[in-house]
């Protein structure tokens, strides 16, 4: 299963590096949000080990009440130490590519949906479906499968043929991985890439109009000054 699990980041990560382009990576700006996520993540790992009773006041065991406990579980973690080390940089890596694609407004956006997404799968298609998420308990591994699989999904609709080549197989793995071997991982990158999908789609439909708007708009003018001249 680990194999699996690990295979499908490389897929995921490889989407976002061809979506962003991995040469210019270091040209970019700081991608602040993943600075600040790495930093609660680590802070989370810090009040672990300093309050005992961090994990039963944050995590999101079904047993406890606590609206809050799906946002704080993802800064938790349950693994050990090696674990812990690359649940964060994935983390951390992660929030990167997406805040260079999709920009940190909706890249917050994004990050809540992480959160938020399984919770709703969850009570649409019952307690199966919530039995399966990543990120019940504690642990930021599923909020990072979601995050990723954004960039899966982006490559499938506005990613070049190799993109949407990798965003394919991405899907496939993931499905593999939650049907098959009954990793929750490969369901909440199937639902980030689904997501992203969709987020792409809406901001390509948004760019085309724009830009028929501007045609439309910049013709006429320029009639008008060749008329006048």
């Amino acid at each position: 299963m680990l194999v699996v699990t690990a295979a499908l980041m490389v897929v995921l990560l490889l989407c976002g590096l061809l979506l962003v382009d991995g040469d210019t990576i270091p040209s970019r700006t700081v991608p602040w949000l993943a600075v600040a996520l790495g930093a609660l993540a680590v802070g989370g790992v810090v009040l672990q080990h300093a309050w005992p009773g961090a994990t039963a006041a944050l995590d999101a065991d079904p047993a406890r009440s606590g609206w809050w406990r799906h946002g704080t579980a993802v800064l938790l973690q349950d693994a050990g130490w090696p674990g812990v080390v690359f649940n964060v940089l994935t983390l951390a890596a992660v929030a990167a590519l997406v805040q260079w694609h999709w920009g940190w407004r909706l890249a917050l956006g994004l990050v809540i949906g992480g959160a938020a997404v399984p919770v709703l799968v969850g009570a649409v298609a019952g307690a199966v479906a919530g039995s399966q998420d990543a990120r019940d308990w504690a642990g930021s591994s599923g909020l990072t499968f979601f995050l990723a699989g954004s960039l899966a999904g982006a490559a499938l609709v506005v990613g070049h043929a190799g993109a949407r080549a990798l965003g394919v197989l991405a899907g496939v793995v993931g499905l593999a991985a939650w049907l098959w071997l009954a990793d929750a991982h490969g369901l909440v990158a199937v639902e980030g890439l689904v997501v992203g999908a969709m987020c792409a789609g809406v901001s390509a439909a948004v760019r085309r109009r724009r830009r028929l708007v501007d045609a439309a708009t910049s013709e006429p003018r320029a009639v008008g000054e060749r008329s006048a001249a």
